[in-house]
Formats: structure tokens, C-alpha cells, sequence
């Protein structure tokens, strides 16, 4: 259900000037009426931001229960994304995914590269999904592989080069090589042209804060469980459809577009049915996905024939939705344009991601403190005990 202007600021108690304000700041979605120069917003996302200001006092005490986590990792600050203190954007023009685990992993390069042959069983099935094939193989690998109870830093690395790979492997349907990750995706997807494009992807997706997967591979870490289990955690939480499955729902809108042809008119269809428009916005760069115009950039240069059809639904998306493209849908941009499998957008994240998650789990080893956040309690409260209650004057 969508709100006209005047609907919305009257539901929040609001001017519309500040209405807009909240619109420019980040803080409210605001979608174009095609034909007109109208906005509509959403009514649950309007109701929620009514919440947030009616109840100060919860906001507080919820706030206050927020874990915050102390991290050298991932810097997000004015729009930039930065890996221990180095421009990811920069570092996303030349350097790889190895050389990205290195900085991040605090290693030598050639530690972040190399790893041992081990061998390599096999679940008695292999599972369709991508990442239950991830977690499978993961799985089948930790049972053999004794060397990953040592949680030193020297073993925890040692035991990301080996999961870093068979991870490339799950993703490439290839079987595990030392060459570097973007390599062995390219030949894997039968693109070997496209390794520079997918190597820029790979080191733009290494880390991102403490979004859902990330936090809980600390939360696994801080048990003393191995890696193999902090990454299997993180993937399972990556599976949700509001977290990994944002990308695969991009790919599906590229796809309705490559079949129906306009852009405008495809996103206006589904936001009249009251869908989403995936792919547009990020609370954390209000001003755009600087991940995202990195990408979308070396996709033009890699295919100019594609850039008029990406650049006009880079402006249909974000003349509906008030926000540019975000990582999700660049991704897409890229599997779709090149011609990637469907999953391929997720097999990106998940390669590339493993080597912050294991960053992640290396710092939270390093504290040796189990993550226990507390609840606030809103429930029904229990009814004292009839002898422990405080008696009453008889009247």
C-alpha cells in the first residue's frame, strides 16, 4: 500500500518540508509515479519511521542493546569503504582477492595463497543449492581435517587458504587449484576474458562491517569453534532471502527487463503490485553504493555494447525508487550481462566474503571474549509469590 505526499506527512505529524528532509537524509523511501512528477511512499515503512519517532524511549533502550564491536577490519565512513585503512576502491583497480586476505588476515601473501594438499571427500550427494553445496563440502572437509582445531593465528590461516579454495572450487564446479580465485571462477563459468571484471567484484565484496553473516561468524568464533564452522554459520545466515538473496532477486528483475524490454515500465509494473524494487539504496552511503558505480564502471568498459541497457535502468530504478544502485545490483548488472549462471552473483559473494568473515573470526580468537549480548525484556512479568508479596493494611 503507498502513501500519497500528504498522506504521509499527516500519518508521521509532520510538515512536508521536513517530510522531504527525511526523504534526502536517508531516513524514508520516497517512489516516482511514472508520467508524473509525484512521489508515493510506502505505508509500512512510513508506519515504522512513525514508531521510531513516537517512542524515543524504546528506540533508546533498544539502541543501548545494540551490540557495538570494537574491529581494525572494514572502516565505512563519508561514503568511502576502506580495508584496514586502504581505499577499497582503490585496491579493487588492481590488487586480488589473495593479495585482499594478506592485508586483511594480517599474513604474509605467500601464507594467503598457498595451502597444502589435503584430500577431498565427497558427500554421498551433492546438494542443488549453491550454498548447500558450500556447506556441504565444508562439512565433509572438517570432519578429516584435524590441523583446523589449532586456533593460532598461523593455524586459523593455514585453514582459510584450504577453505578459501574448496570454496572457489563449490562455486566454479571445478576442483581446487592455487591459482588465484578470479581465474578459477572465469575458466569455471568458460569466461576466461572476464577474470579482471570478477577479481574487481571478488575484493569489493571481501568485507563489509558487521552486516548479518559477519556478525555471526564472530558470534561462532567467540565459542572457540574452527573456522570451518564459523564459515559454515555465516553461510547459513547469507541463505536468508534478506540478506544473500537479495542479489538473485536483481538478477530476476534484469531478467524480466531483458524479456519485456523497458526498464521504466517493468519497475513501475512492480511497484504498483506492491513489490520491491531490489537493488536500489544502502543506509550506509546515502549518496550511492561507492561498490557499486566501481563495479557498474568496469561493466561498461568490459561490454560497451551493454552500458546504453545498464545505464537506463541504473536510471529508471533510481527515478522510481530516490536512491542509486547498490552492490546487489551491480552484481546482478554483471552475472546478466556477461551471462553468467543464476547463482553466479551469490557465488561471488560467498567467495569473496569468506576471506572477511575468516578476518572476522582471526580478530575475535585474538579477544578470547564470548559474545553474549542481553535482552530487554518486554513479556508479561511472573506474578509474586503469594508468601514473598508485600503485605497490605487490612482495611
Amino acid at each position: 500500500m503507498f502513501l500519497t505526499t500528504r498522506e504521509a506527512a499527516a500519518r508521521l505529524g509532520i510538515k512536508l518540508d521536513t517530510l522531504y528532509a527525511y526523504v534526502s537524509r536517508g531516513r524514508l523511501r520516497s517512489v516516482a509515479v511514472p508520467g508524473t512528477r509525484q512521489r508515493r511512499y510506502r505505508a509500512d515503512e512510513v508506519e515504522a519511521l512513525r514508531e521510531a519517532a513516537t517512542l524515543p524511549a524504546r528506540a533508546a533502550e533498544t539502541a543501548g542493546l545494540t551490540p557495538v564491536i570494537a574491529s581494525s577490519i572494514c572502516l565505512i565512513e563519508e561514503g568511502r569503504l576502506h580495508y584496514r585503512g586502504q581505499d577499497a576502491i582503490a585496491l579493487a583497480a588492481t590488487a586480488s582477492l589473495e593479495e585482499v586476505a594478506a592485508l586483511l588476515w594480517q599474513a604474509p601473501l605467500a601464507d594467503a595463497i598457498e595451502a597444502m594438499p589435503m584430500p577431498r571427500p565427497e558427500p554421498a550427494a551433492q546438494p542443488h543449492g549453491l550454498i548447500e553445496r558450500c556447506v556441504a563440502r565444508l562439512a565433509a572437509l572438517a570432519d578429516t581435517d584435524l590441523p583446523a582445531l589449532d586456533l593460532s593465528r598461523s593455524g586459523v590461516v593455514r585453514t582459510g587458504r584450504v577453505i578459501l579454495r574448496e570454496l572457489v572450487a563449490a562455486v566454479a564446479g571445478s576442483t581446487a587449484s592455487s591459482d588465484p580465485a578470479d581465474r578459477q571462477l572465469a575458466a569455471g563459468w568458460g569466461l576466461p576474458d572476464a577474470a579482471d571484471l570478477l577479481r574487481r567484484c571478488l575484493v569489493l565484496l571481501a568485507d563489509h562491517e558487521l552486516n548479518a553473516s559477519t556478525y555471526v561468524a564472530r558470534c561462532v568464533a567467540s565459542t572457540g569453534a574452527t573456522p570451518y564452522a564459523v564459515v559454515i554459520a555465516a553461510l547459513a545466515a547469507l541463505s536468508g532471502r534478506r540478506h544473500g538473496g537479495a542479489s538473485a532477486r536483481a538478477e530476476a528483475l534484469l531478467r524480466d527487463i531483458a524479456r519485456e524490454g523497458e526498464p521504466l515500465t517493468v519497475m513501475a509494473a512492480r511497484l504498483a503490485r506492491g513489490e520491491e524494487l531490489p537493488g536500489f539504496g544502502h543506509f550506509l552511503y546515502p549518496s550511492g553504493d561507492p561498490r557499486a558505480t566501481a563495479i557498474l564502471d568496469a561493466i561498461r568498459k568490459q561490454a560497451p555494447d551493454a552500458a546504453p541497457a545498464i545505464d537506463a535502468a541504473v536510471a529508471a530504478g533510481t527515478r522510481l525508487s530516490g536512491h542509486p544502485p547498490n552492490v546487489d545490483f551491480a552484481l546482478a548488472v554483471a552475472t546478466t550481462t556477461l551471462g553468467l549462471p543464476a547463482d553466479a552473483a551469490l557465488g561471488l559473494f560467498v567467495v569473496g566474503r569468506t576471506v572477511g568473515w575468516l578476518a572476522h573470526a582471526l580478530e575475535q580468537y585474538d579477544h578470547a571474549a564470548l559474545i553474549r549480548p542481553r535482552a530487554r525484556y518486554v513479556g508479561p512479568r511472573p506474578t509474586p509469590a503469594q508468601g514473598s508479596a508485600r503485605s497490605e493494611p487490612r482495611r
